[in-house]
C-alpha cells in the first residue's frame, strides 16, 4: 500500500472514531482533527481537480440546478467549482510539511491544481471556462485569484510561462462585466489586487471604489451591509471581510506611497478590528452540538460560513479570549454536521445541494453544483504547520457549550463605535 493510500485509511479512521464520540473536545487530539480535515479536502478536491487536469471536468462533473434555477448556470458551473476550491484549499497547498503521507498528497494534488489551471485558461482546452460572457464570472473568477493570491508559489511560481500569460489573459478579460452595488464589488477589486501581486498592470481605482464603498456600509459592532442594506446571512464571511483584508493589505504592498496609499493604511486598522469582532460572533455562534443559525441566503454554501474566522486563525489574529484549540474543536463540530450528514455527496463523490444532506430547498436560483465548493473556504487553518498551536494544543471546548454546561464566563462586549 502507498503511504498516500496509507494517509486516506488512516484519516478514513480517524474520521470515524471522531464521529462516534459525544464531544468534539472529549479526547480527539489536533492530529486526529487534522486528519479528518485533510481527508474532508481530498474529498472535496480528488474528483474535481483529476477530471479538470485531464481536461474532462466539463464531460464528467454532474450538474445539479436549485428548483429556482435554470440551465444558465450551466455556464458557470465549472469556473465556481474551480475557483472556489483553489480559494479554500491554497493554504494548504502553500504550506511546508515534512515529508509524510500528507505531504505526498498535498504534492500530487497541488500538481493537479496546475494542471488544472492550464486546463481552465488554455483557448484550446475542452476545459476552458467561462470569465466573461454574463455577470457571474467575476465572482469566481475573483475567487480563483484568491486561491492563487493564498498560494504564490504552488499556484503561480510553478507554474510554466505560457500558462502564467494564459492565467492572466482570462482573469483580465472580466473587466467587461459590470458588477453589482453590493458585495460583488470586492470581486473586480480581488482580480485587480491579484494583478498587483502578479506584477501586471492594474487598476487602483476598482480598489479603492470597493474598499470605500464598504467603509460607508459599515453598520457597527464588526458587521457590514451588503451594499446599503443590512441582511441576516453570512456573507460578512463568504466574501466581504476576508476579501477587504486581503485585497487591502495586497495594494498596500505593492502600490507607492501615495495620498491614497496612506488613506488606504488608515483604513486597515479598523478593517482588521471589525474582522476580529467578527470573528468572535461566528465562534459564540457555533452551538454546543456543531450547529449554527440557518439564516440567510446560500446555506448550501455549507461550513464555508466560518471562512472569516478560520482566516484568523490562519492570520493568528484570533479575537482576544477565544483561543486556536476551542476554534480547532468548534469547526470539527461543524464540518462533521455537514459532510457527515447522508446524501451529502453523489455516488461519484460530488457536492450535492444543502447544509445538512440533500437539501435542494435550500439552493437559491443562482445555486448549482460548483457552487457548492465555496465550503472549502472552511478549511484554510490547514495552512497552518502541525506544529502550530492551531493544531497542537489540546482539545478545547468553545464558547456555547461551556456557557450552556453552566461554566461563569465573562460577558460579551460589543466593539466601541468608531467615530465616522
Amino acid at each position: 500500500m502507498s503511504s498516500r493510500r496509507q494517509f486516506v485509511r488512516l484519516a478514513a479512521g480517524a474520521a470515524s472514531a471522531a464521529a462516534a464520540r459525544v464531544s468534539p473536545a472529549s479526547g480527539a487530539s489536533g492530529a486526529d482533527d487534522r486528519a479528518y480535515w485533510v481527508e474532508v479536502l481530498r474529498r472535496l478536491a480528488a474528483p474535481l481537480l483529476t477530471r479538470l487536469a485531464k481536461r474532462r471536468l466539463k464531460a464528467d462533473m454532474p450538474v445539479e440546478l436549485s428548483p429556482s434555477g435554470s440551465d444558465a448556470q450551466r455556464r458557470y458551473t465549472h469556473l465556481e467549482a474551480f475557483g472556489r476550491l483553489l480559494a479554500g484549499i491554497a493554504p494548504w497547498l502553500e504550506v511546508s510539511l515534512a515529508p509524510s503521507p500528507e505531504r505526498e498528497l498535498r504534492d500530487e494534488l497541488a500538481g493537479l491544481a496546475r494542471q488544472g489551471l492550464a486546463a481552465a485558461t488554455d483557448l484550446r482546452s475542452p476545459d476552458f471556462m467561462n470569465f466573461n460572457e454574463g455577470r457571474q464570472p467575476v465572482v469566481d473568477a475573483a475567487f480563483l485569484a484568491y486561491g492563487i493570491l493564498r498560494a504564490p508559489r504552488a499556484l503561480w511560481r510553478e507554474l510554466d510561462a505560457t500558462t502564467r500569460s494564459n492565467v492572466v489573459a482570462a482573469l483580465r478579460s472580466t473587466r467587461v462585466i459590470r458588477t453589482s452595488f453590493n458585495n460583488h464589488l470586492l470581486f473586480s477589486a480581488m482580480v485587480e489586487a491579484w494583478l498587483c501581486m502578479a506584477g501586471e498592470d492594474w487598476d487602483p481605482m476598482r480598489v479603492d471604489y470597493a474598499v470605500r464603498a464598504h467603509e460607508l456600509w459599515y453598520k457597527g459592532d464588526g458587521v457590514y451591509g451588503d451594499g446599503p442594506e443590512f441582511h441576516w446571512d453570512y456573507y460578512n464571511s463568504f466574501v466581504i471581510q476576508p476579501m477587504l483584508l486581503d485585497v487591502l493589505e495586497t495594494a498596500l504592498a505593492r502600490e507607492p506611497a501615495s495620498d491614497r496609499t496612506r488613506q488606504w493604511s488608515e483604513m486597515l486598522k479598523p478593517v482588521r478590528a471589525r474582522a476580529a469582532r467578527y470573528a468572535a460572533i461566528l465562534e459564540r455562534l457555533i452551538s454546543p452540538e456543531g450547529t449554527y443559525p440557518p439564516i440567510g441566503r446560500s446555506l448550501a454554501y455549507r461550513f464555508g460560513a466560518f471562512q472569516l474566522l478560520g482566516q484568523m486563525a490562519l492570520r493568528h489574529e484570533l479575537p482576544s479570549g477565544t483561543t486556536p484549540a476551542q476554534v480547532r474543536c468548534a469547526l470539527t463540530a461543524v464540518i462533521r454536521r455537514s459532510i457527515e450528514a447522508a446524501g451529502t455527496f453523489d455516488s461519484e463523490g460530488w457536492l450535492r445541494i444543502g447544509l445538512a444532506g440533500h437539501q435542494p430547498g435550500l439552493g437559491e436560483g443562482y445555486i448549482s453544483t460548483g457552487s457548492l465548493y465555496l465550503c472549502s473556504t472552511g478549511l484554510l487553518p490547514l495552512g497552518l504547520p502541525p506544529t502550530d498551536p492551531f493544531w497542537s494544543s489540546a482539545p478545547a471546548d468553545w464558547t456555547a457549550r461551556r456557557l450552556w454546561r453552566g461554566e461563569n464566563l465573562p460577558a460579551d462586549a460589543a466593539l466601541p463605535s468608531e467615530k465616522r
